[in-house]
């Protein structure tokens, strides 16, 4: 084909026109399929005291999903006690991540000696150095009273200047929003981190979507500074007092005895469309997640080491919950009522497991039974359940026997149905 030649003028109009056409064609396609959100940086916490094998495991299989390891060096009680944590330095180091090195002050501190502190946290680092750790930032986590910001602030503008050029980070409460005082402490940091997860009221359990957004909203309006989101994977033992305040939170140990006590669960599936509804519309100066805390085979109230991993990779979340009778051994012995979650992610224990009569005939003849394992047998208008008496998850590819039954020779077992909370 012969090659043709267009006048200038003409040529300058058809380029024109051919590239308001392709930006149209572009801009249509784009409509019709949008680009997929942008994954945000994943940090997350280690919160354990010991370095335990099962611990180990959990790092290195997260490691690819993790943009930085914030661990926890040391803890100051409220009676002015320091306990602090020897991490294990090779295990770190391998990791090849960027570590925060993280120091707990509790907020129920009497004496809060600036100066002490201070000295304590700057041979803390001095020890992380030695041992050939080299902190990319230092971390102070005080959950302190509103009231005592301005005294908090003042400790962490002195602070700053001792540790440099050691970055500075804090986290912050929701509790602070009203506080006047919240933007001149977070100007101090060179970054925080907003903890969502907050034990405010039992109904609401402790994480709630809706008011963790409205707290990120109007966090964003008060720093200059990137900043993180801290997200649960865990769950806790809440107490209250007779009058129905809360007694005590207790996340990583058994909870004393005493008060009213109540499971507070993080859902799996409930963060991961946290996470995707957050990635799609991040607020303004949000830099990352961080997730609280990394979950070991040995922390039985944080999430199951495949769940955690299938939320940090994205992954469909997909349950597979069933209840079962499973036939005793030998002739006389009772049947268990075991529940299976055959799902790739943790799910909720089921509230109710109704055990209806076969037919109407089987009715009057009642199979004998009773509930363990957290659950007890016990009978309304609609008939015969288990009832759960604290929440809990059931890990993924796991099962727990909650009850059992044995029926009289001839009578057909119950049928078993599941009915979860809402």
């Amino acid at each position: 084909m012969p090659l043709v030649f267009l006048p200038a003028r003409f040529a300058r109009r058809s380029c024109l026109c051919l590239t308001w056409m392709l930006l149209a064609l572009l801009l249509a396609a784009c409509s019709r399929h949008p680009l997929p959100a942008e994954k945000l940086s994943q940090d997350v916490y280690i919160w354990q005291r010991q370095w335990t094998p099962a611990l180990r495991t959990a790092l290195s299989a997260s490691n690819a999903q993790v943009a930085r390891w914030h661990v926890l060096a040391a803890e100051l009680g409220a009676s002015g006690r320091w306990i602090d944590i020897a991490p294990d330095a090779e295990a770190l180091a391998n990791t090849g991540r960027p570590l925060i090195m993280t120091v707990r002050i509790n907020g129920q501190l009497a004496r809060f000696d600036a100066a002490a502190i201070q000295d304590h946290l700057l041979a803390l680092l001095a020890a992380w150095r030695q041992r050939g750790l080299q902190p990319a930032a230092l971390e102070i986590d005080y959950d302190c009273a509103t009231a005592r910001l301005p005294e908090y602030t003042a400790f962490l503008r002195s602070l700053k200047a001792r540790i440099a050029p050691t970055d500075l980070t804090v986290t912050a409460l929701p509790t602070w929003l009203a506080s006047p005082q919240l933007a001149s402490l977070l100007a101090v940091a060179d970054a925080s981190t907003l903890q969502v997860h907050a034990v405010l009221d039992p109904r609401l359990g402790l994480f709630d979507g809706e008011r963790a957004r409205d707290w990120m909203r109007q966090y964003a309006a008060q720093t200059r500074r990137p900043w993180h989101v801290a997200l649960p994977a865990y769950g806790s033992r809440v107490s209250w007092d007779a009058q129905g305040r809360v007694a005590a939170v207790e996340s990583e140990r058994p909870l004393l005895a005493g008060g009213l006590g109540r499971e507070l669960m993080a859902e799996p599936q409930v963060m991961a469309r946290f996470v995707a509804e957050v990635e799609a519309a991040p607020p303004p100066g949000l830099a990352g997640l961080v997730w609280f805390r990394l979950p070991t085979g040995d922390d039985r109230r944080a999430w199951s080491l495949s769940t955690w991993l299938a939320v940090l990779e994205r992954k469909p979340l997909k349950g597979g919950l069933a209840v079962q009778l499973v036939a005793g051994q030998g002739s006389n012995a009772p049947a268990d009522i075991r529940i299976d979650n055959a799902g790739n992610v943790d799910l909720p224990l089921p509230l109710r497991v109704n055990l209806a009569p076969r037919d109407a005939a089987s009715s009057g003849n009642v199979c004998s039974g009773d509930g363990i394992n957290g659950y007890t047998l016990e009978s309304d208008a609609r008939g015969r359940y288990l009832r759960l008496g604290q929440a809990g998850l059931l890990r993924a590819g796991s099962s727990r026997t909650i009850g059992w039954l044995r029926c009289a020779d001839g009578t057909p077992a119950p049928e078993l149905t599941l009915e979860m909370g809402s």
